[in-house]
């Protein structure tokens, strides 16, 4: 389920061919993807399903980015400029965003050099095995592509309830593990509660990063 909503969307301009150009950024590393244009009737169904729509000009319909690639780009926020002629979709890529395979389409320079673009969290090898990002990037993965057998694809498909309760059960053992004064114990039944928020996360369609926030936002 989106967390996205319409509010404001009667304020912008769309041109005299109905269409606002929309930038996409990813909301983890800044990077600017792509640039596309959408209709009214695209940036609703980007808002209700929580991926990017666009209007393709060339073929003149609907375009669901990823639908054929399954290089989606969940979208987690929609931003307007000054104007209020033009957006921004912060998102989440799964997988490379250009068609060529390259992470963002803006991986030339003008002269038409290479130039090096950050990687999402799902391909950076800088992220280290075992952090959050690293944990919540395979989860997102489990998520999209749902094979068999995956415990987490599993327990999303039981829904909130279930996934809920594991977290509160996980969260019993680590106080007992905390009381039982044991290292390895701790350590344990931490990873287990840890690893269970963070499916609760993308259960209700969010990440890391917006935990991250709200630590930052207290901490000034």
């Amino acid at each position: 389920m989106s967390r996205l909503h319409d509010g404001g969307l009667e304020s912008i301009t769309f041109g005299p061919d109905g269409l606002v150009p929309v930038v996409v950024q990813d909301r983890t590393t800044g990077e600017v993807l792509m640039v596309a244009f959408s209709t009214r009737e695209m940036v609703v169904k980007t808002i209700e399903s929580g991926q990017a729509w666009f209007w393709s000009r060339s073929r003149n319909e609907p375009w669901h980015k990823g639908a054929t690639s399954g290089n989606y780009l969940n979208v987690t926020e929609i931003r307007r400029n000054c104007e209020e002629n033009s957006l921004l979709y912060l998102a989440d890529p799964v997988g490379p965003t250009c068609h060529t395979g390259a992470v963002s389409c803006y991986y030339r320079t003008l002269d038409g050099q290479q130039v090096e673009v950050s990687k999402p969290w799902s391909e950076n090898a800088d992220i280290r095995p075992g952090s959050l990002p690293w944990v919540h990037a395979i989860i997102e993965e489990r998520k999209r592509a749902k094979p068999e057998g995956s415990y987490v694809a599993g327990l999303l498909a039981r829904g909130v309830d279930r996934i809920a309760k594991k977290v509160g059960e996980e969260a019993a053992e680590v106080i007992i593990a905390a009381k039982n004064r044991s290292h390895e114990e701790l350590s344990n039944e931490m990873a287990d509660l840890w690893f269970h928020t963070l499916v609760l996360l993308a259960d209700a369609g969010m990440s890391p990063t917006d935990v991250e926030a709200v630590l930052a936002r207290r901490h000034k």
